[in-house]
C-alpha cells in the first residue's frame, strides 16, 4: 500500500535549482461515486519543494486497493493510513488515487532531467514533485515493467515478515499479482517447494514459468501429510487472495507450529476466521503484514527508499512480463474499470499507457 518515504538520500535526487515552467495543464483520474469514475482536467501550479515536471508513461491499477476504493468500502477509520502520498481530494469521494506511476522527468536537476522514474503518485499524465519523491528506474528494467515497484514492495516484505530459509516448505494461497511475487521471490531459495494454490487453472504455466509449482484447491486433498510433495503441511503459508475462504484454506496448509502470513485487506467486509478445530493444538502463527511497515529486524538498518530501490532491482527479469495485461489506453480508463476491477476479470497488473502530451 502506501508509506512515506525518511532516511538516506540514495538512490533519490536531492537539491535546488532554477524552475523553467511553474504550470502545467495536466488530467488524471478520480473517483467520484461509488463504481463511478472520470477523467477530470487541471491547470497544476509548482509549489515551492516542487524540483522537477514528470510527464507520464505509465501506470498500474492496484486490483486489491483501487477496487474498494472504486467501490466506496474504504472503512472510516482507515481513512488516514490510506491516503496515498500524492493523493487528492478525501475519503470516500472524490478521490484522486494511485500509487504505481511511472513517468519522465521533463525539469529537474541536472542528474535527473530526461531519467525515468518510479513514484506512488495517482494516474495523472503531469505533475510537479520535489526530487526526493522520485526514485530512478535501473537502465535495463522496461518502463511497463516497472509500475510492479510497489507490489514487488509488499511481496519483499511479506518474505521478510514470514523469515523463510533453504528448503522450505511453502504455500501460497491467492495467485494475484503480490501472490506470484512472493512465490517467486520463495522460489529462488535453494530447495525451497513452493506452490501457489488459485481457482484460475490458468494460472498453471505462469507458475512454472516462474520456477513454482501450482495447485487447484480440489487438488489439496490429493496430498498425504507424509509424502514428500505434500502441500498440506507447510512450513510457511501466505495468503493474498482477498477471500475469507482462502484464509481458511491458508490455515489448513499450515503444518505443526507453523506461519501463515495474512497479506489481503478486506476494507469493510466483515471475515469469519476459523479458529477452532486444531488452531489452537497446532500452536499456529497468524501474522499480519503491510507495506506501510518495514519488518522489525530490518528496520534499524533499511529505510522505504532503500526497500524500493532494492524492488526496482528484484524486477530485472523477462519472466515478470507475464504478469503484465496488455495496456488500456488512459483515455478508456473510466469505461473499463467495472471490467477490470471485477474479481472474476482474467488480468493480473493492469497497465495503463499514457499520451505523449495530456
Amino acid at each position: 500500500m502506501t508509506q512515506a518515504y525518511a532516511g538516506d538520500k540514495s538512490p533519490f535526487i536531492t537539491g535546488h535549482f532554477d524552475v523553467k515552467i511553474s504550470s502545467v495543464a495536466a488530467r488524471a483520474l478520480w473517483y467520484v461515486n461509488p463504481s463511478h469514475a472520470e477523467i477530470r482536467a487541471d491547470t497544476l501550479h509548482a509549489q515551492p519543494n516542487d524540483d522537477c515536471l514528470v510527464r507520464a508513461l505509465h501506470s498500474a491499477v492496484s486490483r486489491g486497493t483501487e477496487s474498494l476504493v472504486f467501490h466506496g468500502q474504504v472503512p472510516e477509520s482507515e481513512y488516514s493510513r490510506m491516503r496515498a502520498p500524492a493523493m487528492g481530494g478525501h475519503f470516500p469521494f472524490p478521490v484522486k488515487y494511485g500509487y504505481c506511476h511511472v513517468g519522465l522527468v521533463e525539469q529537474g536537476p541536472a542528474e535527473l532531467e530526461g531519467q525515468r522514474v518510479f513514484s506512488l503518485w495517482p494516474h495523472q499524465t503531469a505533475f510537479f514533485a520535489p526530487a526526493a519523491s522520485l526514485c530512478r528506474l535501473p537502465d535495463a528494467l522496461p518502463g511497463n515493467r516497472a509500475v510492479l515497484a510497489a507490489n514487488m514492495e509488499t511481496a519483499l516484505n511479506a518474505v521478510w515478515t514470514a523469515k523463510v530459509g533453504p528448503a522450505d516448505r511453502i504455500a501460497v494461497v491467492g495467485g494475484g499479482v503480490v501472490g506470484l511475487l512472493v512465490a517467486y521471490l520463495c522460489g529462488q531459495l535453494p530447495g525451497a517447494q513452493v506452490t501457489v494454490i488459485d481457482l484460475h487453472r490458468g494460472r498453471a504455466t505462469l507458475c512454472h514459468t516462474l520456477g513454482v509449482e501450482y495447485a487447484h484447491p480440489e487438488d489439496l486433498s490429493d496430498s498425504g501429510t507424509d509424502s514428500p510433495s505434500a502441500i498440506n503441511n507447510c512450513d510457511v503459508v501466505f495468503h493474498t487472495s482477498g477471500h475469507p475462504a482462502g484464509l481458511s484454506t491458508a490455515l489448513g496448509l499450515a503444518g505443526e507450529e507453523a506461519t501463515v502470513v495474512e497479506l489481503s485487506w478486506y476494507g469493510t467486509r466483515q471475515v469469519e476466521v476459523p479458529l477452532g478445530q486444531a488452531f489452537h493444538s497446532r500452536q499456529l502463527r497468524l501474522l499480519s503484514c503491510q507495506v506501510g511497515h518495514i519488518e522489525a529486524d530490518h528496520r534499524p538498518r533499511w529505510n522505504y527508499r532503500r526497500r524500493l530501490q532494492a524492488a526496482l532491482d528484484l524486477l530485472l527479469d523477462d519472466r515478470l512480463d507475464h504478469l503484465l495485461a496488455p495496456a488500456v489506453d488512459f483515455d478508456r480508463v473510466p469505461e473499463c474499470l467495472s471490467q477490470l476491477l471485477d474479481p472474476t476479470h482474467p488480468a493480473l497488473c493492469q497497465v495503463i499507457d499514457y499520451p505523449t502530451r495530456s
